[in-house]
């Protein structure tokens, strides 16, 4: 687990950061509100990795863990974490709404499609997802176990700890943005099949449906990736089946392999190189719609 680690991390960390170097850079997509979200994504995901995957990576490889040792730490990382994760789901579902919006034959909805709405969109959240995190900071602190003779980082409010294992996990950071994205990415990719009979100019009529397909990748990855895991923590919630001393090391094991799989949303690498091809067909159509502009 330790070599798959540590290559989703490599892998996730370069492709994260040259995603948003090349989102940035390009014109077309500076202007794009969805390109806007994906390169929030890009940013947040990479955020993600250093919190989550990293800090798991070091603790099998200093046989130590920072969360521990550290009581700041051990508030910090989980304030992160969630903060990260929070960020990645909210702007997905933007990005897949927004581009439902953008292919939609209703110029109104179209009008939802600017980069100004974006940005407030994405600050906004920014401050949810900060204020939604204010209690790892306060109930998340240093326990002593009596049996095992450790220290461990977890949280001291039951309800806290109910709430993060059901609401958080399952819902806000599963089934929910799932769900949302893939019912408009389905209304999406069906808006983006009929615009072969509307009069769109060409350009905006291949940025839109590339800019789909990202999105619509990205959605596909996050249901393969974040539905076992989601699954998997909503089964362990089960006290029958946790109390169960075979049955719990069983379902540990298989959960510590959902999560690495749950990591490799935030690190996959196929999206950042379709991307880059799709990336490089727009920068040919931009060249040909200023030569045509010149002519």
């Amino acid at each position: 687990m330790i070599y798959y680690g540590s290559t989703a991390f490599i892998v996730g960390v370069v492709g994260g950061i040259l995603s948003t170097l090349v989102f940035v850079s390009l014109r077309t997509f500076r202007q794009s509100s969805c390109a806007f979200y994906l390169t929030i994504i890009s940013i947040v995901n990479t955020g993600q990795l250093f919190t989550g995957l990293l800090s798991r990576i070091l603790n099998i490889l200093l046989d130590t863990d920072g969360t521990e040792t550290s009581l700041f730490y051990c508030k910090f990382r989980g304030f992160l974490f969630q903060a990260c994760i929070g960020m990645s789901m909210t702007c997905l579902c933007f990005a897949i709404v927004d581009q439902y919006c953008a292919t939609c034959t209703r110029p109104r909805w179209q009008l939802f499609c600017n980069i100004k709405l974006a940005q407030r969109l994405v600050f906004i959240s920014f401050i949810l997802w900060i204020l939604h995190g204010i209690p790892y900071l306060i109930y998340y602190d240093h326990v002593f176990s009596t049996s095992t003779n450790k220290t461990t980082c977890t949280s001291t409010n039951h309800i806290f700890s109910q709430y993060r294992a059901t609401g958080i996990i399952i819902v806000l950071f599963g089934y929910l943005p799932v769900g949302i994205s893939m019912i408009f990415g389905i209304l999406a990719y069906r808006n983006v099949q009929q615009m072969v009979y509307r009069a769109v100019p060409m350009v905006r009529r291949e940025l839109d449906k590339q800019l789909t397909v990202m999105v619509l990748v990205q959605v596909t990855v996050g249901v393969v990736t974040i539905i076992p895991y989601t699954t998997l923590t909503g089964i362990t919630s089960n006290a029958n089946i946790v109390y169960d001393p075979s049955g719990k090391a069983q379902l540990q094991y298989v959960q510590s392999i959902g999560l690495l799989v749950y990591y490799s949303y935030f690190a996959v690498s196929i999206i950042f190189l379709y991307e880059y091809s799709v990336i490089e067909k727009t920068i040919f159509l931009e060249r040909i719609l200023y030569l045509y502009v010149c002519i």
